[in-house]
């Protein structure tokens, strides 16, 4: 009060109205109260801004912490993974040949109960399932009927006839070759390869030296000498269920057999039209594989009784190496087929890991 007192004389005594002086003073007292503002209020922005900013800063150390956690863990994990491989790959490599071959019945599945395959020049095998199982082999014999029959270097241009002693009485199985039929020795040999005919087998060893009982002693004695030690026989058409064997004796069959132009030739032949007592009769192989174009195979026999199941033994190119495939008790008509389709895939994509021969 005493300050207003003070300036109101001041004013007077400078000539100056009272209310003029007010007005003045009122002006001043306004642009001091709007610069005050103005600061007020550029510094609540840049308070504002900095808390904005002090935010942002602590969101993004908060969202780099778990990308951070993830980028680590997602390396542990692949760290993880690939130990876990290699263990496993470790596993695989020590564990004993029997693991190994469980584990790669797992990644080929085949529904023949029996299953040898092999690279034919190495002896390497390149996937087993029950190789040692010994069981019927039906027709598979006939390998074998060949080879007795053609060591003994006879005649093959000489004339054999079906007797009534070659008629099946065991399965009751049908023939077109009728009793009293001639034909070659040659032409008996390519029917019993290739059509897996029972009565020209028989005749093949009905006109053998000693008959019968020699021959099939001859077979056990060329199996003996081949190193079959699961190989029986006791007839040379398979239809007796104790002709016997192993997928790891019939690889060596096969092998042995291959050396045998003629049965290369016969077993793989797709068709033949012999003269049957005055009739022409058409004759086919019975492994469709043969007549193939996916397919090169160098030997073939099929083989079939109730007691054996579906069999089949080729010797085929695959990735351009001889391999030999045994498949043994096939349940279905087509089983054996599509497991020899399945192992040639396989083989051709090289899905497998050597396995050490026994």
């Amino acid at each position: 009060m005493k300050k207003l007192i003070l300036m109101l004389v001041a004013a007077g005594v400078m000539g100056l109205g009272a209310p003029a002086f007010v007005a003045a003073q009122v002006t001043q007292d306004d642009t001091s109260v709007a610069k005050r503002a103005v600061k007020t209020s550029a510094k609540k922005k840049r308070h504002v801004s900095a808390s904005k900013k002090s935010a942002q800063k602590k969101v993004a150390r908060q969202t780099k912490k778990p990308l951070a956690k993830h980028k680590q863990s997602a390396r542990v994990g692949r760290v993880s993974r690939q130990a876990h491989a290699s263990s496993a790959q470790a596993d695989v490599t020590a564990a004993p040949r029997e693991l190994r071959a469980t584990t790669h019945a797992r990644s080929l599945a085949l529904q023949s109960s029996a299953v040898l395959v092999q690279d034919q020049q190495t002896g390497e095998v390149l996937y087993e399932k029950n190789a040692q199982a010994v069981l019927p082999i039906a027709s598979i014999t006939k390998l074998m009927t060949a080879m007795v029959a053609l060591d003994a270097q006879p005649d093959l241009h000489e004339m054999l006839s079906i007797g009534t002693e070659d008629i099946d009485t065991l399965k009751g199985t049908h023939s077109r070759l009728t009793v009293g039929a001639t034909l070659s020795r040659e032409e008996m040999l390519r029917l019993a390869l290739m059509s897996s005919e029972n009565r020209a087998a028989s005749a093949l060893s009905r006109h053998y030296a000693g008959g019968q009982p020699a021959f099939v002693a001859a077979m056990n004695a060329k199996a003996r000498a081949l190193g079959l030690t699961d190989t029986r026989f006791f007839d040379p058409t398979g239809l007796t269920p104790a002709n016997v064997s192993s997928p790891r004796d019939l690889a060596k069959m096969v092998d042995a057999a291959h050396h045998y132009p003629l049965i290369r030739e016969f077993t793989t032949t797709v068709e033949d039209q012999v003269n049957v007592a005055g009739r022409t009769q058409q004759f086919h192989n019975t492994n469709a594989l043969v007549k193939s174009s996916a397919w090169q195979i160098g030997l073939s026999k099929t083989g079939y009784i109730s007691e054996a199941g579906r069999c089949l033994v080729m010797q085929a190119w695959i990735n351009s190496k001889p391999t030999i495939i045994v498949l043994l008790d096939s349940v279905g008509k087509m089983t054996r087929v599509g497991d020899a389709n399945r192992i040639k895939r396989w083989v051709e994509a090289d899905n497998f890991q050597r396995l050490p021969t026994s």
